[in-house]
């Protein structure tokens, strides 16, 4: 089987049901069915062909949905890009996937590399079947990108057989039904809300509201309005939606079955507040984009302050030197075209997460940091060579390292110790703001005379001055 054989269950089996809400348009799982299968005939006209990749460059849109049914259908690669990338880090994703095509909202978006497909200028092919493509477990469904401890950005291969089993894994353990109302606020282009809101809503059928995204001044409106039974959200929504009326928490909550949250290590003291708040116990988890959802707190049973609760069905765990290491059916299929970069990330079969852990003596896992100086802030990945590189990269710096420090709001933030060549005017943030992503843009910058190191010259991150 593939995944359109299970999408098929509400795609076909639901076929007149509400399946979505996009900007106040109702659509049936038979008309998402349809608007796939008539964008599909015009890709293959394109001349895609199955292992082809499709880059997308796209905020959250029905046509986002669109064009990853028809993928699946086809057997086309689905390469989603964050849009909140620049040039720079968008150029290295087309040059190293090398797509057949890239859509996006504008041209001035994407750089000159490869062929530009405006999402507004699609044409799909009214009455066209359904695409007749073999296709089984195995191929490739998306490529998305994460970026290592090196700062190189590298292709997770993730599966039709691992988008499913991460699918049914959640189906079961969170009971999610065809009577969920899922009120969906996350990008599309993160494994998050692909991987976990996009294929169980596809799978079990439910009803979903999604929105372009998460807009605190609109939080209150959209669910007390949409009601829904099921939300799944990174650690800084749950702290703006901490800053709602009593009132309006509780009527959320009484509508409500279950809170799902992940992409960022959840505060104990936020689940605390949010109990207290909602009358809801936040659900855990822990995935990353190169396995999908690994750990889950249950649902039925203890939902643990500080902990990402028991693995998953099917998914193996150990600690090794106070490293998770995982094997499963979630587990992606390499990096793209980087057979070493592969190799490396396993051993003897199990894949080093390069997160910190220890296990209680009834299982359940607590992460205690990374390996690396990966930082989480708002739920997106921020590794901070890549910046240290782009700031080396300014004739006026020396020295540059990059530490996350703690935000009540976004979990952690991006600090930048600088050691300059000569001082003086110098605009360090604007210059980021031009090359990097809004999120991975440090949010102060501290010259210092010199960078702590060891006698063999690596940086002493934690001798830095505090901020």
């Amino acid at each position: 089987m593939n995944l359109c054989h299970l999408f098929d269950l509400s795609l076909k089996g639901r076929r007149d049901a509400a399946a979505l809400e996009w900007q106040g348009h109702q659509y049936t799982f038979g008309d998402l069915d349809i608007r796939s299968d008539e964008l599909a005939a015009w890709f293959t006209e394109l001349g895609l062909r199955p292992g082809d990749r499709l880059c997308i460059y796209l905020p959250n849109c029905i046509q986002l949905i669109d064009i990853y049914l028809s993928c699946v259908k086809l057997g086309i690669i689905f390469v989603p890009v964050n849009i909140l990338y620049r040039d720079r880090e968008i150029t290295h994703i087309l040059r190293d996937a090398e797509p057949k095509f890239v859509i996006a909202t504008s041209r001035d978006s994407i750089p000159d590399i490869v062929p530009i497909l405006l999402v507004s200028e699609l044409q799909p092919r009214p009455g066209a079947p359904r695409p007749d493509t073999l296709l089984d477990g195995d191929a490739p469904a998306a490529i998305v990108y994460t970026s290592g401890t090196t700062g190189v950005s590298k292709g997770a291969i993730l599966t039709h057989n691992n988008f499913a089993a991460n699918a049914l894994n959640l189906l079961t353990c969170w009971r999610i039904s065809d009577a969920d109302r899922l009120l969906l606020p996350l990008p599309l282009f993160h494994v998050h809300a692909l991987g976990n809101g996009l294929h169980t809503w596809l799978i079990a059928g439910f009803h979903m509201r999604l929105l372009e995204r998460f807009e605190h001044a609109k939080a209150s409106a959209e669910l007390l309005d949409y009601r829904p039974t099921l939300f799944f959200g990174v650690p800084t929504v749950y702290v703006r939606l901490l800053e709602l009326p009593p009132d309006s928490a509780r009527r959320i909550g009484v509508a409500a079955r279950l809170f799902v949250s992940g992409s960022a290590p959840l505060p104990p003291q936020i689940l605390e507040e949010f109990r207290d708040h909602f009358g809801h116990t936040i659900l855990e988890r822990y995935g990353m984009t190169e396995t999908l959802m690994n750990i889950s707190n249950p649902y039925e049973g203890e939902r643990r302050p500080g902990t990402v609760g028991l693995p998953l069905p099917g998914v193996s765990t150990r600690i090794v030197d106070g490293e998770v290491q995982l094997r499963g059916p979630n587990l992606f299929a390499g990096y793209w075209r980087r057979p070493e970069a592969t190799e490396a990330a396993f051993d003897n079969g199990w894949f080093r997460t390069g997160d910190m852990a220890e296990r209680s003596p009834d299982g359940y896992y607590t992460l205690l940091g990374r390996k690396s100086d990966l930082i989480i802030s708002g739920g997106f990945n921020i590794y901070p060579r890549e910046i240290e590189e782009f700031l080396l990269e300014q004739p006026e710096v020396a020295e540059a390292a990059v530490v996350g420090i703690p935000d009540r709001v976004r979990g952690e933030l991006p600090v930048a110790y600088v050691v300059l060549r000569e001082h003086g005017a110098l605009d360090l943030e604007t210059r980021c703001r031009q090359s990097l992503a809004s999120f991975k843009v440090p949010r102060t910058f501290i010259i210092v005379d010199k960078l702590p190191r060891t006698a063999l010259g690596k940086v002493q991150k934690h001798l830095l001055p505090k901020p």
